[in-house]
């Protein structure tokens, strides 16, 4: 990863005081920087900014996507601060996958409330780190991994997902989901974008792995463990629902299509906003073990 990557945490949107247990009514964050084309012939302009992300939404929506959770940093008045992915449910509490960098080194699960897919509102209970994670996406990017403890179980995500154990994500196509900010690629991400959104994906091809590096590392040196992508405009060889991340999306997921389905194979960690820039996913294959101790009974593919 390069030094100085933008972080994908973002300011939210409001959207109106909300209790815990109660049902999410209000507006939500968007997500993803996509092509100028696609969000033209979507509906996208100017004085309708946001209609242009038709079939990024519609993309979000299926149901292999559907654990898609998103967090509020104040209560559920505003969303798109962050997002994370249900794992499943352990001894009656749900668990969910989701970025280190999301939480500062003094905050905790109890510093978020967390919203289910039909908008019941969790708190959390407990956080777990990846231990290799150091409090910076410059050299420890691909350790960039939290799993949170809700006080309750979530029901209304259908099946846990399966996570991508595998090692071959190079030239993979992934589609990468999210609760944050949107944009197109000529432009980056902007609020006109985003206005009465929801959660959005888009596609893009894995064009870089890095392996996690053994032994002992030096202060500052590169810890490795993640994949990347580039937007490119569809004049450079970009594909019509190419992507990449907006603020917000920190923590979401990067999926693939794995022998057995749809697995996730990354988490969104941090980059870039605009055409020929990049997107780092925490690659999941590099840290199957430790997610299985934390999470028992999730469920891999190869």
């Amino acid at each position: 990863m390069q030094l100085g990557r933008r972080r994908l945490v973002a300011g939210a949107f409001s959207a109106g005081s909300l209790a815990a247990g109660s049902l999410v009514t209000a507006r939500k964050a968007g997500a993803v920087v996509v092509q100028d084309e696609t969000w033209r012939a979507e509906g996208g302009g100017p004085g309708r900014e946001a209609m242009g992300f038709r079939a990024h939404v519609a993309l979000a929506h299926q149901p292999q996507f559907r654990g898609l959770m998103a967090l509020s940093s104040d209560e559920g008045e505003s969303w798109g601060v962050a997002s994370s992915t249900w794992l499943g449910n352990v001894q009656g509490h749900g668990l969910l996958l989701t970025a280190a960098h999301v939480f500062e080194s003094d905050e905790s699960a109890e510093d978020y409330v967390y919203r289910t897919p039909s908008g019941r509102i969790r708190q959390g209970t407990d956080l777990v780190i990846h231990p290799k994670w150091s409090g910076s996406t410059d050299d420890t990017g691909g350790f960039d991994f939290a799993i949170v403890t809700l006080d309750a179980p979530v029901d209304d995500a259908g099946p846990p997902p399966l996570l991508y154990s595998a090692n071959r994500e190079m030239g993979r196509r992934i589609v990468m989901i999210g609760f944050g900010n949107r944009g197109i690629g000529s432009v980056g991400e902007n609020a006109m974008y985003s206005t009465g959104s929801d959660k959005a994906a888009a596609e893009n091809t894995v064009d870089e792995v890095m392996s996690a590096v053994g032994g002992k590392l030096s202060k500052g040196e590169e810890a490795g463990n993640w994949i990347a992508v580039t937007l490119h405009r569809t004049s450079d060889g970009g594909s019509r629902m190419d992507g990449i991340l907006g603020s917000g999306d920190s923590g979401g997921s990067a999926w693939l299509m794995a022998g057995t389905g749809w697995a996730i194979c990354g988490v969104n960690s941090s980059g870039g906003e605009k055409y020929e820039e990049r997107a780092y996913f925490a690659r999941v294959s590099g840290v199957a073990e430790w997610i299985a101790k934390v999470v028992p009974g999730v469920r891999f593919a190869a």
